[in-house]
């Protein structure tokens, strides 16, 4: 008996095995060449450290931001040093000063701006104080002298979970979608009592993912379905 190919799980960016074998680890604190190494063992009573998110170094968000203010303040000033050499204003900062001298608050425009220029300053706030890199989830790493930092791609997680569930009998199908809280499994049973069945890849699953050693494991949602044909 034969089970059906099935493409790679549906993420929301394809895996590959090469992401599913690599982790991103970050040292964050560097000893000499010849300080001891601590012995990471895999014992029961062995301390890991929980690990935060990794935070995003945000260089394009900045480097336009910083463009746009830049590109600004040389032209402000530019202007600024022809009128001070005896030149007269340009006709653009004639203009914006007398359209903001004159114009009420409630003008359409008015409002216009002062909306666009706040829903940039809290998006601005918001990429300060949020981590961002939503698509990797830490993982526990072993505690010691020299501390490093994990994380494990959804992509790489929903492809070792549907590895796991294919080894289930009577599974033909899985289809895994990874989020940060959350783990939607699906599965197609061509044989098999499908009750039986879903005990199985619920236990199977369970396992697998705590083997992932996540810092906060996502819920996971199972439906199963027999397929007829």
């Amino acid at each position: 008996m034969t089970r059906d190919r099935e493409p790679p799980a549906e993420t929301e960016r394809p895996a590959t095995p090469q992401a599913a074998t690599s982790l991103t680890v970050a040292t964050l604190a560097k000893e000499p060449p010849d300080a001891p190494q601590p012995q990471h063992t895999s014992t029961p009573g062995h301390r890991t450290r929980p690990a935060r998110r990794l935070w995003s170094a945000r260089r394009i968000p900045a480097a336009l931001t910083a463009l746009v203010i830049a590109a600004a303040t040389g032209i402000l000033l530019f202007d600024i040093s022809m009128v001070r050499a005896g030149q007269e204003a340009a006709a653009w900062r004639s203009r914006l000063a007398h359209e903001l001298a004159t114009r009420p608050l409630d003008d359409i425009w008015m409002l216009t701006g002062a909306a666009l220029t706040a829903a940039l300053g809290l998006w601005l706030i918001i990429l300060a104080l949020t981590p961002g890199l939503r698509h990797q989830l830490p993982l526990n790493t072993p505690g010691g002298q020299n501390p490093v930092r994990a994380v494990l791609d959804r992509d790489a997680a929903a492809l070792l979970l549907r590895d796991a569930a294919m080894r289930v009998p009577g599974v033909s199908r899985a289809r895994i979608r990874v989020r940060r809280h959350h783990i939607k499994a699906r599965a197609d049973i061509r044989f098999r009592d499908p009750d039986e069945v879903k005990t199985e890849l619920t236990d199977v699953l369970h396992e697998q993912r705590d083997q992932l050693a996540l810092t906060h494991p996502p819920r996971i949602t199972l439906r199963v379905r027999k397929r007829r044909d």
